[in-house]
């Protein structure tokens, strides 16, 4: 018999998250959309609280195994509720200036963070497709928002279509492990995988990662990824970019390492294949492209192919180092998206690269700040980006993939050339018009500048407590 008092108090974040977002969805129908700012202020709450109870809970396993929580179920909880809240504030700014105030929007995103933090805490491949498909379904929602916009109904709809093509491989994978190991528990397959690691196994691996990579949209099955970066209205890609891919990073290392620890060679070459198609196709993609999110698209697929090889390493310093690493690229996004929502040309929002010419005339501030994100994201010294690939290359290197490592420090070379295009523009360039901002100047420019000076990469002393935070979830992950 399950103890179910027991079980709800380990799943108490993801509980109070869904209670509390049953309960907004009906102050938001009975107080129709005026009740927005309310709703946003108490989902950025509600979010909070359940990053604190998280940190702050036991730990251990509920529903026979299906459910975990451990330092790194913990240490990506924090990550993903944390980010989704400053979503969630940057999207209130957006959706006074555009009138597009809808209770919805923070609703869905906290049932979002309720199946990304169930993918964090995922025990066994029911659960892991559960909290996938939780989170989806609140994401295309999201991503087709701007109802009125045929570019974002676009992207909504092509987000839909090809997460079912990816929702079939997971399955498919899902069913083979299942049929060959006879059990759906990461620890029983981990089991079972010690003396059959057959082919079949394997197979039905490899399918299963394939449908895990286009949840990171790492390359090739990032073929959503620029369209919906583009489409998809800015403060929502702000969260595509953050959570979600914190919430499957944490979930490919429980599955590969947790279930499959022993396939480590069979695994790792695939991890290793899609590390180097994401930093081609990241690095040369992102040269040609004239719209800053189609940008973004391009530098988070290479960005995740750096990820993804501290995973290849296989080793508890590669895992830590992915950690580092996305909590580091999560911060810097959450900067760089905060201060283009505080931007507007003639009105309309910054959406072309161009836009940005001689952006240090009328904000130089903005454009100091934004130069030190950009700066950071190529991973330039001694700014964090810096240190995250330090990290992702030290632990890759150690493992004996120095070449992958290597081919990685090459395509961040190429890749910094769109960055340091962004920074020719701001300071070289003259400005086609006067960059201005929107009728609630005040407001927009208090959100960015909040966002940026918590996002701001100089500050290295965040390595003072991520490192060693990172190292304990790394170290206690499967010991909980």
């Amino acid at each position: 018999m399950i103890d179910l008092s027991s079980a709800l108090h380990l799943a108490a974040s993801e509980a109070t998250l869904a209670v509390g977002a049953l309960v907004l969805l009906m102050v938001g129908a009975f107080a129709g959309d005026k009740s927005t700012r309310l709703v946003s202020l108490l989902s950025v709450l509600l979010l909070i609280a359940g990053a604190v109870i998280a940190i702050t809970g036991p730990w251990g396993q509920a529903f026979n195994g299906a459910y975990v929580a451990d330092p790194l179920a913990i240490y990506g909880k924090s990550v993903i509720y944390l980010s989704a809240a400053v979503a969630i504030i940057l999207g209130d700014g957006w959706m006074r200036r555009t009138r597009i105030a809808k209770t919805e929007y923070p609703i869905l995103i906290v049932l979002a963070a309720v199946g990304m933090g169930m993918m964090a805490s995922s025990g066994d491949l029911i659960s892991m497709y559960v909290g996938i498909e939780l989170h989806s379904l609140a994401l295309y929602v999201l991503a087709a928002f701007h109802r009125d916009d045929a570019k974002a109904s676009e992207a909504g709809l092509k987000y839909f279509v090809l997460g079912a093509l990816s929702s079939g491989l997971l399955l498919y994978g899902a069913s083979l492990i299942y049929g060959f190991a006879g059990s759906m528990r990461f620890q029983d397959i981990a089991a079972f995988a010690v003396d059959n690691p057959g082919p079949g196994l394997i197979f039905g691996l490899v399918f299963l990662i394939c449908g895990l990579a286009f949840k990171v949209s790492a390359a090739p099955f990032h073929m959503w990824t620029p369209d919906v970066y583009e489409g998809a209205p800015t403060p929502v890609v702000a969260l595509f970019a953050t959570a979600p891919k914190m919430a499957a990073m944490v979930l490919i290392a429980r599955a590969l390492e947790g279930g499959f620890g022993e396939a480590h060679a069979q695994w790792s070459q695939v991890l290793v294949a899609i590390s180097l198609v994401s930093f081609a196709v990241g690095a040369f993609g992102g040269l040609a492209q004239k719209d800053i999110q189609r940008l973004l698209a391009y530098s988070s697929i290479a960005n995740i192919g750096y990820a993804l090889l501290g995973l290849a390493a296989g080793t508890s310093a590669g895992l830590q180092a992915m950690l580092i690493f996305m909590t580091l690229y999560v911060i810097d996004q959450i900067g760089f998206f905060a201060i283009l929502l505080s931007l507007s040309r003639s009105g309309r929002p910054i959406r072309r690269i161009q836009d940005l010419a001689g952006l240090k005339k009328d904000r130089p501030l903005t454009a100091v700040a934004l130069t030190v994100l950009s700066l950071s994201v190529l991973g330039m010294p001694p700014m964090s980006g810096f240190w995250a690939k330090y990290y992702v290359f030290g632990a890759a290197a150690n493992a004996g993939l120095w070449i992958v490592a290597a081919i990685g420090l090459v395509a961040s070379v190429v890749a910094a050339f769109y960055y340091l295009r962004i920074i020719k523009l701001m300071w070289f360039d003259a400005p086609a018009d006067e960059i201005a901002t929107d009728k609630a100047p005040a407001e927009a420019q208090w959100i960015g500048w909040a966002a940026a000076a918590f996002s701001f990469p100089l500050v290295l002393g965040a390595l003072a407590w991520l490192e060693p935070v990172t190292k304990a979830a790394a170290a206690g992950f499967g010991n909980g």
